[in-house]
């Protein structure tokens, strides 16, 4: 039978867990925009690699080349990226990340590499070990690292593992709360986004003439896009994990806050029946203690 001063520790733990909540859901509210502010600032820089592309791959069509990307073997394996959670509390986020990379796996030789220890436990059970795992960063300042370390490992892959096709899975923010899987292929580069950049009008009344060697600088450009992609797809996925970490806040809160209101309910019922047995205690005992006729 629950007692008065258990009700009211309950009561005490309560608020203690709503302040809990509510101070996550500050810093997932935060967070969002602040990954959302990485991915924007990130606009010129992509301008500007785009613009390089343009200049590389036209200067190409000038000379009657059409290779534009050196990964082309079909017959390569694959290398697939999943953006997972290190975290929890954040709903299915990691579930429908790691069923939607399972469902494209099905079937496939490919070399896994994934972002997140939670993640990368629902590959495994679902038959997918990872061959390389990385951390992920807890703010914005770590993206750079993590990136590059995963560019490093796709170096490896392509150069000692047969690997000529890289993809990368993370989840979107779709709406406030919404994680919805995307998948994008990082390289060999798409032919349509090839022929788009050779497209692309240049700002100035003539293209740039350039002495790197074509081949070099178009491996640079080619290295730098791979970062944007995957700094942009990092930084999608983070806000997509605030986004739900948030909602689940939310949802925690209202189930705190009805929790909250039955407790006190309870303490004042409990309070209150207290209060009466000490006053029947002092009643009995005035008419014990009276003198009788």
């Amino acid at each position: 039978m629950e007692t008065l001063e258990s009700l009211s520790e309950a009561l005490d733990t309560t608020k203690d867990i709503q302040s809990i909540v509510r101070t996550m859901k500050s810093l997932s509210a935060v967070s969002i925009r602040q990954y959302e502010r990485a991915e924007e600032a990130l606009a010129d820089y992509a301008r500007t690699i785009d613009l390089g592309l343009a200049a590389v791959l036209g200067e190409s069509r000038a000379l009657g080349s059409s290779s534009a990307n050196g990964r082309t073997d079909k017959n390569g394996r694959e290398a697939l990226i999943v953006i997972g959670s290190d975290r929890g509390l954040c709903g299915r986020y990691n579930e429908v990340i790691s069923r939607f990379a399972n469902d494209h796996l099905s079937g496939r030789d490919a070399v896994l590499g994934v972002l997140g220890v939670r993640a990368a436990a629902r590959l495994e059970a679902g038959g997918h070990s990872s061959d390389a795992l990385f951390t992920v960063p807890g703010s914005v300042d770590g993206i750079t690292g993590v990136v590059q370390s995963v560019i490093i490992a796709i170096d490896g892959w392509t150069a000692g593992h047969g690997v000529s096709h890289v993809r990368v899975v993370h989840n979107r923010r779709i709406g406030h709360n919404t994680a919805q899987p995307v998948m994008r292929q990082l390289l060999p580069i798409p032919d349509d986004e090839l022929e788009q950049a050779e497209q692309t009008p240049w700002p100035a009344r003539g293209r740039p003439i350039f002495r790197i060697q074509r081949d070099v600088l178009l491996s640079w450009l080619v290295r730098e896009r791979l970062f944007l992609l995957l700094y942009r797809a990092l930084a999608e996925g983070l806000a997509s994990e605030h986004a739900t970490r948030l909602a689940a806040m939310q949802n925690a809160e209202r189930n705190i806050e009805e929790r909250r209101e039955d407790l006190s309910g309870a303490v004042r019922q409990k309070r209150q029946e207290s209060i009466t047995r000490e006053l029947l205690d002092v009643v009995a005992g005035y008419e014990a203690a009276g003198p009788r006729e």
